[in-house]
């Protein structure tokens, strides 16, 4: 099938640019050194992908990823680098821990009661480095791994996500301010013991010389607010839309808020000036000269991949205008 022919609106992954990135990111941190994050793509055919490069550790957001890796048999070392207290979404996963290695993220008591209680067996103390989430601060780190093996759990380390520092344009700066967040994070893991460190994303992958393994996700789609660092990886992903509405100063096309991640600012399209989106719009000028027509397709760049995949139940692999095959995203939902 054509890219012209596919029912609109439209997730396509960019074949070659995909391959790009799952290659240039294998280089640059090979096998366990990387534990992708699945909630960039929330889809098991690109997580093999990704396990067939290498990384065989995965990240998940929440239990829903963590039971769907499980499913399809990509339960070697999973992380839910999310702190969860429903009991039954706990003991689904302990369930789950007779063919898969699975961890839980815990920053309190509560949470470690909670995994502890479900019957779950593995944790990380998940410490604040800076982002103002989750997380505990540092000097609690240590009690609170000691008061998780107390509850009979086995502590592999400590995680801190220094997501604030994902897009510091300026790269010196921003390897300062990473390197400061691991000292934070080094420091509750003298308290804290294990082997894991686990930090960092697609926008500081390469500024870690502490942790021991890289959360990076976005590194194999990309969007628009990865794009305004110099990264060594691809546009791959596009949300394809027909225009079905013109006149002399603009276009309307059918791609609107509900198809597209917006919490990062309006989307991208090449040679045009996006205005805004709305329920299921997206209305733009051109500006290079080229004014669509009616009908005509228009690929757009998301600002925000991940929820930008969570809104589509199928991705359509494109290469050379040939969709040759269609994934769907089934670690929708929670």
């Amino acid at each position: 099938m054509n890219v012209r022919d596919l029912p609109t609106p439209a997730l396509i992954i960019d074949v070659p640019a995909f391959e790009h990135n799952i290659d240039a990111m294998s280089t640059a941190l090979p096998g366990r050194r990387l534990r992708p994050h699945v909630k960039a793509h929330k889809c098991t055919a690109l997580a093999c992908v990704q396990a067939a490069a290498g990384h065989l550790g995965f990240t998940c957001a929440t239990p829903r990823e963590v039971l769907g890796m499980v499913a399809a048999g990509l339960g070697d070392d999973l992380l839910l680098a999310n702190e969860v207290i429903d009991p039954a979404r706990l003991r689904a996963m302990s369930a789950a821990q007779e063919s898969a290695n699975i961890t839980v993220a815990v920053d309190s008591r509560e949470t470690i009661d909670a995994a502890a209680s479900a019957g779950l067996r593995q944790v990380l103390i998940d410490v604040d480095v800076g982002l103002p989430r989750c997380g505990c601060v540092v000097a609690d780190a240590g009690h609170l791994a000691d008061h998780a093996r107390n509850a009979g759990l086995e502590v592999r380390g400590v995680m801190g996500y220094e997501g604030h520092l994902m897009v510091v344009p300026d790269r010196a700066e921003q390897r300062r301010q990473v390197t400061a967040a691991m000292e934070q994070l080094a420091t509750a893991h003298a308290d804290v013991g294990g082997d894991i460190m686990s930090a960092g994303g697609t926008g500081t992958y390469d500024l870690h010389d502490v942790a021991t393994e890289i959360q990076a996700g976005s590194y194999a789609l990309m969007d628009s607010y990865y794009a305004k660092l110099d990264l060594p990886f691809r546009q791959a992903c596009f949300v394809v839309g027909t225009v079905v509405s013109r006149n002399e100063r603009h276009a309307v096309a059918d791609i609107g808020l509900k198809a597209l991640g917006m919490d990062h600012g309006n989307p991208t399209i090449d040679g045009a000036s996006v205005w805004f989106c709305s329920d299921e719009h997206i209305t733009f000028a051109a500006t290079d000269g080229r004014q669509p027509a009616v009908g005509d397709r228009v690929s757009v760049v998301p600002a925000h991949i991940d929820p930008t995949m969570a809104m589509h139940e199928v991705a359509w692999l494109v290469r050379d205008d040939e969709a040759i095959d269609r994934w769907p995203i089934d670690l929708r939902g929670w």
